[in-house]
């Protein structure tokens, strides 16, 4: 070869690494401003400190320097050290291009698994086998390189079997070059190459599954929290007003005729609402466990204020506090849309409990409307109307909550006119043994 094929070779070699040094710039630029980005995304969700979002993922711009290694390969070719090196020279650029190809793509789950990942895998073992065999010496230190590529891109089961192969065709392969020192040290270097890659990279990405499953977890009990809050909140204050609204009417009715009634319904007002203070502190710390026989007490008063004639009944054996505390917030809802919508005269609650389940029904010979607050329905008294569909917060709050407990909830016109709402609920063999102050039989 004459100097000046040898100083040609040398350019087109040189310029065949400034155009990857070029691309290699390029997608490192645009590589840097979506990682910018989702710094700036990742500070500011709501809720989570910075300091321990996992920024922004790894992508192969973490494994580049490790091309660092081909640097002996490449010094041989600018010193003419290599014979036919126009091989060389092709090759070089090939391998690094698979090598950024195989990297980048390992750090995306769909993409490492498909088969032109595998392809370009197999290509690079291909070239490295055949420059090994050919050059020897630093160009051996390609197999470490290939064990780094092969641990990124297969995490798995398999990897320790295949590592192993890998290591000891990279040792024969390099003892056939240069003897067992060689082959010592490249299927040594092969081997933890592509064990630790993959150990560490599985890891990183374990962690980052975790702090987001973690975050998403958080985020749901949130989520959950200020949906109970909402849900008592609503509960509690619709029930509320309703009797203080209805308490008020009665107090101005009778204010003219008999005053010391009058007094009577104020005294109950300024009752609930101290009680009502005392329910959304206990709401607020999520304390408060609500009671079948206290709600029944207040839905008399409530229906009595309201002139409807009120007809509790109550049998069976006693429930369980939760059990309880479901029953008594559609006792709550119930009988708030009674005084505010039906226009009744007369409401029905029958508490029915059997072995394995409790039956709740809340029933008034009103106009059968279901507007208002947290009721179903549309207000036409058709019939059609189902709890299923309500767009409002209250008996569909209650459906959530007694299908959480495995029972059912559902609400609509009776056929011989009024409003009926039926809660059906499961109860443990096992809870029924405790009795409860409130569950004594209570005749209308």
């Amino acid at each position: 070869m004459t100097w000046r094929q040898n100083v040609r070779l040398r350019v087109q070699t040189c310029q065949s690494a400034r155009s990857e040094w070029k691309a290699a710039r390029d997608e490192w630029k645009a590589e840097y401003e979506r990682s910018k980005a989702a710094r700036r995304a990742a500070g500011k969700k709501p809720g989570f400190p910075d300091t321990d979002h996992p920024g922004p993922p790894p992508t192969g711009f973490t494994l580049l320097p490790w091309l660092l290694l081909g640097l002996g390969a490449f010094s041989n070719l600018l010193q003419g050290e290599t014979p036919n090196p126009w091989i060389g020279g092709l090759g070089l650029p090939v391998f690094n291009s698979l090598y950024i190809y195989v990297t980048f793509r390992s750090f995306d789950r769909v993409k490492r698994e498909s088969v032109s990942t595998r392809v370009a895998l197999g290509l690079m073992g291909l070239l490295t086998t055949g420059l090994a065999l050919g050059y020897g010496g630093d160009w051996l230190t390609f197999f470490p390189l290939l064990g780094l590529a092969t641990g990124a891109a297969l995490r798995g089961r398999g990897l320790g079997r295949t590592g192993l192969l890998l290591a000891l065709y990279a040792g024969a392969i390099a003892y056939v070059r240069g003897g067992w020192d060689d082959a010592t040290g490249i299927g040594y270097a092969t081997f933890i190459s592509s064990m630790v890659t993959a150990a560490i990279l599985g890891l990183s990405e374990a962690v980052r599954e975790l702090r987001a499953a973690r975050e998403e977890l958080a985020r749901r009990a949130v989520e959950k929290e200020r949906l109970r809050f909402s849900r008592d909140l609503h509960d509690l204050l619709g029930h509320t007003l309703s009797v203080i609204v209805v308490k008020s009417e009665a107090a101005r009715r009778l204010a003219p005729r008999d005053m010391d009634a009058a007094l009577g319904q104020i005294t109950d007002i300024e009752s609930v609402g101290r009680q009502a203070l005392t329910e959304i502190r206990e709401a607020v710390t999520g304390y408060r466990e609500g009671s079948l026989a206290t709600e029944l007490t207040r839905a008399r008063s409530a229906l009595s204020a309201a002139s409807v004639q009120p007809v509790v009944r109550q049998s069976g054996a006693p429930l369980d506090p939760q059990s309880e505390a479901l029953l008594g917030w559609v006792v709550r809802e119930a009988v708030t849309n009674v005084v505010r919508h039906s226009r009744a005269s007369r409401c029905e609650i029958t508490v029915e409990g059997a072995a394995e389940r409790v039956r709740l029904t809340v029933t008034d010979n009103g106009t059968g409307t279901g507007t208002g607050t947290g009721t179903t329905g549309t207000g036409t008294g058709t019939g059609a109307e189902t709890c299923e569909g309500a767009g409002g917060t209250g008996l569909k709050g209650l459906t959530e909550r007694l299908a959480a407990a495995g029972g059912s909830l559902t609400a609509g016109p009776a056929p011989r006119g009024g409003f009926t709402v039926t809660a059906d609920l499961p109860v443990g063999a096992d809870e029924l043994t405790a009795a409860t102050p409130g569950a004594a039989r209570q005749p209308g």
